[in-house]
Parts: structure tokens; C-alpha cells; sequence
């Protein structure tokens, strides 16, 4: 039997500062990002079955059902898997909390015969998972950022600005990627930012939280690259969006 090529949706998650946590931790934050996991993709109406799933040690890579629109792997399922991971660490001790990083991307990838997966789309996966301007994103805000993604410019191009509900392009902030000898814009996303995608990983019940519009310092105009805005407020989150106003959320309970 030969191999087969098909044009798939990827996925690829991986714990931030999954290092030094020792054997156990370890296993319990894996276990943990795979049961968030497997509970978003039942929220989001996928069948976990028709999911390729392959476990790189301290994430996870997803290979998408052939034909399955691509807006679908980004919207319920990542604003779903980021209230998971939130639900996780309210409940989780210091060393348990976990930060995912994700990065989407899709192409052709080769199907052996007996189940193996490859080809070029995920050489862009990884590196996507691996570019500074993600790593910057995930460890965002006093708390972290629950679930920070990074978009292909292809991906985004396929479903972003399409009028699918939930992905606002205004929730999106460009970045330059160079990871290597790969080189390539890229989107990254914050599923429950207050600019983001409406999910349930927005604001929690009975919260008050209002973001609060900062005009740009004084001289500064147009789009800013991630660097100058994926920072940490005194006790906010900045969030950016494509005009440049940052977003700040509270992180204080009063």
C-alpha cells in the first residue's frame, strides 16, 4: 500500500515551563492538558476518535479529521481548552499550574500505511510553537496567559476576516517569526482576552471586569510589533490589538 497525501488542519500545544518540575509534576500538568484537551473537543462537538493525537512528552500534536473547516479547530475549541486550563489552575497547587502555548497551521501532510504522519506543515508547526514573540505571549500578565496561540499567515488568511463568529480580526496582533531558517508573519491570539473571541473563557460569572482603553504614548502610531505590547501592566494585562489602543484587564478581586 502506498502512501497518501491529504491537505489537514494541525494543532500543536506545549506546556510552558514544563522544565525542572521533576517526574511527577510532570505527568500530573501532561494528564492535565490532555484531559482539557479531550474535554474541549467534546464542547466543540469534534469526536476525539477522529483526532489524530500524538503525545510529544510535555504537549500534545493534533492531526484534524479530513474536510473539518479550519475555523472549527480555533473557535469553541481553543476559548474552550483556555476556561479548561483556567478551571485547572484555581484548584492546582503552584507547581501544577499550567500555561499552554498552541500554534495552528495546515497543508499537505503524508499518511504512511501504517498510521505515522509527516511532512513539511509540521517543520512550520514546530517552529511556530518555538518563536519568541508565542513564548513572550504565554507568560503575559502577573497570572500568565491560560492558553496564547499562534496562527500561520496562511491560516489566518483561510480564516480569519471571513465573518466567522468569534474570530474578530481586531483580537488578532501580528508578528515577525524567526525561528531558525524559518521566516514568516504570523498571528497571535488570546482566547478570552477582553478583545477576543466570546467564549467561555471569557470573563467569569459574576465578574465586573471592564477593560479599560489606554491611548498609545505620544509620538507612537500604527500597528505595534508584539514585543512593544505583550507586557505586564502593575496589576493588569496588556492585550493588543490591530489599532494599537492596548486593553488593559484587571487582575485584582475586590
Amino acid at each position: 500500500m502506498n502512501p497518501r497525501y491529504e491537505y489537514r488542519a494541525l494543532l500543536a500545544c506545549d506546556i510552558a515551563g514544563s522544565a525542572g518540575r521533576g517526574q511527577q509534576r510532570l505527568q500530573e500538568i501532561r494528564g492535565a492538558l490532555r484531559s482539557a484537551l479531550s474535554d474541549a473537543l467534546g464542547a466543540a462537538e469534534l469526536d476525539s476518535r477522529d483526532v489524530s493525537y500524538v503525545d510529544t512528552g510535555d504537549g500534545c500534536r493534533l492531526v484534524a479529521p479530513a474536510g473539518l473547516p479550519k475555523a472549527e479547530l480555533l473557535v469553541p475549541l481553543l476559548p474552550e481548552l483556555s476556561a479548561r486550563i483556567r478551571a485547572h489552575n484555581r484548584q492546582a497547587g503552584p507547581d501544577v499550574g499550567v500555561r499552554v502555548r498552541a500554534a495552528v497551521h495546515a497543508g499537505e501532510v503524508r499518511f504512511e500505511p501504517d498510521g505515522t504522519v509527516s511532512g513539511t506543515p509540521f517543520e512550520t508547526l514546530a517552529r511556530l510553537l518555538d518563536s519568541g514573540p508565542l513564548r513572550h505571549a504565554a507568560v503575559a500578565g502577573p497570572d500568565g496567559t491560560p492558553v496564547a496561540v499562534v496562527l500561520s499567515q496562511h491560516y489566518y488568511e483561510e480564516t480569519v476576516g471571513h465573518g466567522y463568529e468569534g474570530l474578530e480580526t481586531g483580537a488578532f496582533t501580528g508578528a515577525e517569526v524567526v525561528v531558525k531558517e524559518y521566516a514568516a508573519r504570523a498571528w497571535l491570539w488570546y482566547p478570552g482576552s477582553p478583545v477576543g473571541p466570546h467564549g467561555s473563557s471569557g470573563r467569569e460569572a459574576g465578574s465586573d471586569e471592564r477593560p479599560a482603553e489606554v491611548e498609545p504614548p505620544t509620538g507612537e502610531s500604527g500597528p505595534r510589533t508584539v514585543e512593544q505590547v505583550v507586557r505586564a501592566a502593575d496589576h493588569g494585562t496588556v492585550f493588543a490589538v490591530a489599532s494599537g489602543v492596548l486593553h488593559i484587564r484587571s487582575n485584582e478581586r475586590g
